[in-house]
């Protein structure tokens, strides 16, 4: 059970994040701040997030069962190196596709 001072504490803390999250674009994307703030955000943000989604779709299979992560890593090997080879990524992932699914077919899994 939850006292009254500890609910009042809660309800206070809750109150400040709310405030500081309708405040926080006011703040932070002024006009004298928001052309540092933002080409900052705009240069680091993708690659951060693209790292973040690989080594999300990475660790599973190697967690789990190397033997059957196989076609994972070598898709996202092939994927990467053909980025570099031709810089489309288009063709980079259905490339990359296309060597998951042909060798989760053809290698057992176990």
């Amino acid at each position: 059970m939850v006292s009254v001072p500890q609910a009042l504490l809660m309800t206070l803390v809750m109150g400040v994040v709310i405030f500081f999250c309708r405040v926080f674009p006011f703040i932070f994307f002024q006009k004298k701040t928001s052309e540092t703030f933002l080409s900052l955000v705009e240069k680091t943000a993708p690659p951060v997030a693209m790292t973040v989604l690989a080594f999300n779709a990475l660790s599973g299979p190697i967690r789990d069962n190397v033997h059957a992560g196989i076609p994972t890593l070598a898709a996202a090997a092939f994927t990467a190196l053909t980025y570099l080879w031709k810089r489309n990524a288009l063709i980079s992932v259905i490339g990359g596709t296309v060597v998951y699914m042909v060798l989760s077919r053809v290698l057992p899994s176990t």
